[in-house]
Formats: C-alpha cells, structure tokens, sequence
C-alpha cells in the first residue's frame, strides 16, 4: 500500500473549508461535510461496540459495514460518484433478515440499554438515522444515489436487531418500555 496519508496537519481548513476528493473546497458547515461527518461518526460508533464481547457472526457483519460507510463516505466526498452497490444493500438486508430470524418476536418497545454492547448499538443506530436524514437532506440539494439512502435505512434495523443479539449473547433481557411506569 502506497503512503497516502502523509501530512496530516495541512492548515488547509483553517479558513473554514474543507476539500473534497475531486479536490474543490466547500465550507466546513456545508450539508455534505455535515452527512460526511455523521457517517464518520457512525463508523466510530460501531468500532466502539466492536470493542465489546458480540457473537462472531454479527461481529463480521458490523466489519463489513464498517468498510461499507467507508465507501460511502468517499461517494459523498465527491459529488457526482457512486459508490455503494446493489450488491452491498442486498448483503445488508440478507443479514437484517437473518439475524431477525434468530430472535422472538417483539410485543413491546425496547429502551435502550441491557448490555454494554447493546446499548452502544443502541447509540449507533440513533447516529445512522441522524447520518441518514442528512443524505436525505443533500439529496434535495443535488441527487445522492438511492442505495446510499436505502442502506442506512437498513443499517438503522441491522443495529436495532443487533442490540437485541448482543443482549441475548450477554444473558441480559432487553430492556422493555413500561408504559405509565411513572404515572
């Protein structure tokens, strides 16, 4: 692998903007570098809830995951690319629906919480909808390829039912709403 990252203080953002891959400058507060950072902070997320104890199966799909936000991530940093696949979308659902298949079916809503590792998907799929209204926002703006907005879509039921698989993995229940608990 070639050294492609060998400065990395360039001062060149100090005026408030930042490049993109095709080498313009956009301001740091722009919708774009708002979706890109909030993908970014996606990735970080997951690698966090990678830190912990998972089953190896979803372990190896929030991997793949991981490198799939990379891959969008370089589709937003330059307009006009596509990167993510049909193929990527369609592996993401096939894991949606099989990890799903492996758990109970739900009577109430789950709060957040149970293990350190659910809750930490938890928090990951909070950021993916927030990563996803942004794209969706920059999409009104100029055209984002629909699978790019489909997976996150997805991605945000992958780490729903993820908590859930990382809660039954760490003997823990899930965390059940309790309607009126405070009436």
């Amino acid at each position: 692998m070639t050294d492609r990252l060998t400065q990395i203080t360039t001062r060149g953002g100090d005026d408030g903007t930042t490049g993109l891959g095709d080498g313009s400058r956009i301001g740091k507060d722009s919708i774009r570098i708002t979706a890109l950072g909030e993908v970014d902070e996606l990735n970080s997320h997951i690698g966090v809830v990678l830190a912990e104890a998972l089953p190896a199966n979803l372990r190896d799909a929030l991997i793949r995951v991981q490198n799939d936000l990379f891959d969008l991530g370089g589709e937003l940093c330059i307009p006009g690319r596509e990167a993510m696949t049909e193929a990527q979308l369609l592996r993401l659902e096939a894991c949606v629906e099989a990890f799903n298949g492996e758990l109970e079916a739900l009577r109430e809503f789950i709060l957040p919480g149970g293990s350190r590792a659910a809750a930490a998907l938890h928090v990951a799929r909070c950021v993916c909808r927030r990563a996803e209204r942004s794209v969706v926002a920059l999409d009104k703006m100029e055209v984002i390829p629909a699978t790019s907005i489909k997976y996150l879509n997805r991605l945000s039921d992958l780490l729903f039912i993820g908590s859930r698989i990382a809660n039954r993995h760490a003997g823990q229940p899930d965390v059940l709403w309790q309607p009126g608990m405070n009436a």
